[in-house]
């Protein structure tokens, strides 16, 4: 059974940084392609980053690029978001998705059509 779990969300203060976690059980995440997002209440679902399977490049969104940074650990079948210098603006739900297709081969970070889905965790940004 496919399952992806995401932890590290917290209350964190402008400035401040998080890294993010995005464990999977049931399968490999090396073969999978693995994307993350985040979503505010009454707002879609939006991408802010992705790792391509095939190159093993990441991509950002322009709001986010400099400040989130994805890696990986295989051995702990682990993706990581790290999240420097938040902002309030970073507040929300963040969510890592996998799928099977290459849906980050061109840089499509944006692109939310993922087979799988964790819960999510939030992230709040205050003072």
């Amino acid at each position: 059974q496919v399952h992806l779990m995401e932890s590290g969300g917290g209350l964190v203060q402008p400035g401040d940084s998080l890294r993010l976690s995005c464990a999977a059980s049931g399968f490999a995440l090396d073969d999978y392609t693995i994307g993350w997002f985040r979503q505010v209440p009454g707002k879609e679902r939006e991408g802010v980053a992705c790792i391509s399977k095939s190159n093993g490049r990441p991509y950002y969104g322009d709001s986010v690029k400099g400040r989130f940074t994805i890696s990986k650990d295989n051995a702990k079948n682990t993706h990581y978001l790290q999240i420097d210098n938040l902002k309030p603006e970073d507040t929300a739900v963040y969510y890592c998705a996998a799928d099977r297709e290459d849906l980050c081969y061109h840089g499509s970070y944006y692109y939310i059509g993922y087979d799988y889905w964790g819960q999510g965790t939030q992230v709040t940004v205050s003072s």
